[in-house]
């Protein structure tokens, strides 16, 4: 599979962001800090410290992507485990499964239920994806509203994991602290944007200066020939997960030359539901097909 352009990785990902849906519950209101403002040389360490603690995120959600005059809207289950999945299971007409989509270190796999198709592909695979950085690491740093670096691996991996197992009960819960000191930090107004510029991608996060909680994520691709390619990641609706607070409204909008495609994700429910299978068995009944087909048989749906 060769996908070319910075658009086939947003269809590639279109399932996995949910749409905007109102939650009945109230949210937590994030807690200032005492100093009224962090400091910018403790700030990213302020806002690693709002990183969730759980190994595991479960939640209901309501899922659509617009790409022109197209719109597609399901229900879903999402479903995480830190550093080892991220799985979103979509519903058409509330209660047969219609698509799986699972990210995990090694590879990305979309599912159409209805017509038995397939997508399976290891990241390297994905031109974009090679290029820019944007692995599984990164990818789960989105969906978990947390800083990342491009091109690393995530900083808790398997060997780490084996080489500490003497501190894994005392550590399995929490996640790794990163070293972003070659980071640049810039006030503006009541916000702190983190920015770090590599190759042709410039990658930036808006925190808030009182909670140090990210509102924002963005990845821009500069293309001096195409045009460039942006990925804008909004977080609204912070509620009390376990002890940190989670964003439950993902807003995400991709700006190509071409086309720009609206995706959005709601959480209701949220838990941390431990008990289910983490790799998804295909059925030698399934075909393998590109993501073209399989995207196009979701929006007949």
């Amino acid at each position: 599979m060769k996908l070319s352009s910075f658009l086939r990785f947003a269809v590639l990902a279109l399932p996995l962001v949910l749409a905007s849906c109102g939650s009945k519950k109230k949210a937590v209101q994030p807690q200032t800090t005492n100093q009224g403002s962090i400091e910018k040389a403790n700030f990213i360490e302020h806002v690693q410290g709002n990183a969730q603690t759980a190994k595991f995120i479960t939640s209901k959600v309501k899922f659509s992507v617009e790409v022109g005059p197209q719109k597609l809207t399901l229900t879903g289950n999402l479903k995480m485990k830190r550093d080892d999945v991220i799985r979103l299971q979509l519903m058409a007409f509330g209660f047969v499964e219609a698509g799986r989509i699972e990210l995990t270190k090694e590879y990305v796999l979309i599912m159409d239920r209805i017509n038995k198709q397939y997508l399976k592909a290891p990241y390297i695979s994905v031109d974009f994806l090679r290029n820019s950085g944007l692995n599984f690491n990164t990818l789960q740093a989105l969906f978990w509203n947390e800083l990342f670096r491009p091109n690393q691996v995530s900083a808790k991996s398997e060997a780490d994991d084996k080489d500490k197992k003497d501190k894994k009960k005392k550590e399995e819960t929490l996640p790794a602290k990163e070293d972003f000191g070659n980071y640049s930090i810039l006030e503006s107004g009541d916000d702190m944007i983190i920015s770090r510029e590599e190759g042709k991608m410039d990658y930036s996060w808006l925190a808030s200066k009182q909670t140090a909680l990210i509102r924002m994520a963005n990845v821009l691709y500069k293309d001096r020939f195409n045009g460039n390619t942006q990925l804008n990641w909004d977080y609204n609706d912070f509620d009390l997960v376990g002890k940190t607070l989670f964003p439950k409204k993902h807003s995400i909008t991709l700006t190509t030359p071409k086309k720009e495609v609206k995706l959005g994700m709601t959480l209701n429910y949220i838990g941390n539901e431990s008990e289910w299978e983490t790799r998804t068995e295909i059925s030698n009944k399934y075909r393998e097909v590109t993501v073209d087909e399989i995207l196009r048989r979701f929006m007949a749906l």
